[in-house]
């Protein structure tokens, strides 16, 4: 996991439903917890586009309801400035499944765009994804 450059607006909060860009069977996440997240005290965590974060699935397929998941964040509405100056949002939130804590994606194909940010700090979601901005 490589660390990112700039400054990422965390708009995703802890309960938020999210949806997913892949084909691994879940449709609608809902936000658990973000993994290596800190605070002050009782601020709800939340996370941003390319943070590992732990969900649970709420609309899929059978197999796959009720199951406790970890995701990348690959998409959000919420704008974000990137190092050069430059301001980026999407027109959705979305996450993607991972299978292990290195970002190897359990799905084998993402609909839509993929956030650069997303794709440098985690290699196998970038060997997955068609359109990256």
């Amino acid at each position: 996991m490589k660390a990112l450059s700039g400054y990422r607006t965390k708009s995703l909060p802890v309960g938020a439903e999210i949806d997913t860009c892949d084909n691994s069977g879940a449709k609608v996440i809902k936000l658990i917890s973000v993994k290596g997240h800190k605070t002050v005290r009782r601020r709800i965590a939340a996370g941003g586009v390319g943070d590992i974060i732990t969900a649970s699935v709420i609309k899929g397929k059978p197999d796959m309801r009720h199951k406790v998941v970890r995701a990348v964040i690959v998409r959000q509405k919420k704008a974000y400035k990137r190092p050069d100056g430059s301001r980026i949002k999407f027109e959705d939130n979305a996450a993607a499944i991972i299978k292990d804590d290195k970002g190897n994606p359990k799905g084998t194909i993402f609909k839509g765009a993929v956030a650069k940010e997303a794709t440098e700090r985690w290699p196998g979601i970038s060997k997955v994804a068609r359109i990256i901005i």
